[in-house]
């Protein structure tokens, strides 16, 4: 037999206020990179310590030669409502973009370009990921002026130290 229970027996959570979070930033696609950045400059505005890391194809977010010609990927995007064939017509992915961006504007959301620069001013660091520097033969010299450094995963947790990861 089963019981209701009026009031759930719950632990009482100490709520901690947050300080500090190091975001990873994994996937090349507008909408893979606008999420990290938005809850990058959140917790900026909030007064919480913030770091970006950018690894794999993420580094576009930050490529001096890609961070202007960032897309919305439409072929097999669960989260575009259409046949993966339609996705990949054509001018699929530049009318995507082409919305997107309009969408973004009206929210006052800058270009990635611009979302970059104001968030490492804001006081953020910005950081490449080691490996896929590597992994892609880049240098320094490929990033934007912002990027603060290139680090190793180990480096990178040690930076997020004491802090929240988040992982989108």
């Amino acid at each position: 037999m089963t019981e209701l229970l009026e009031h759930p027996m719950r632990e009482e959570i100490e709520r901690t206020t947050i300080e500090k979070v190091s975001i990873v930033i994994s996937k090349g696609s507008l909408e893979g990179i606008y999420p990290g950045l938005i809850m990058a400059n959140g917790a900026r505005m909030e007064g919480i310590e913030a770091d970006l890391f950018f690894t794999f194809f993420g580094l576009d977010a930050i490529r001096r030669d890609r961070q202007a010609k960032i897309k919305v990927a439409t072929v097999g995007n669960p989260g575009m409502h259409m046949p993966t064939m339609v996705g990949g017509l054509p001018g699929m992915s530049a009318l995507a973009t082409h919305m997107m961006q309009g969408q973004m504007e009206k929210l006052d959301i800058p270009p990635v370009p611009e979302f970059i620069e104001l968030i490492s001013d804001s006081g953020a660091g910005l950081y490449a990921c080691k490996a896929s520097v590597d992994m892609f033969k880049l240098s320094e010299e490929d990033f934007v002026p912002q990027v603060d450094g290139i680090l190793t995963v180990g480096e990178f947790y040690a930076l997020a130290g004491g802090g929240q990861i988040i992982f989108t």
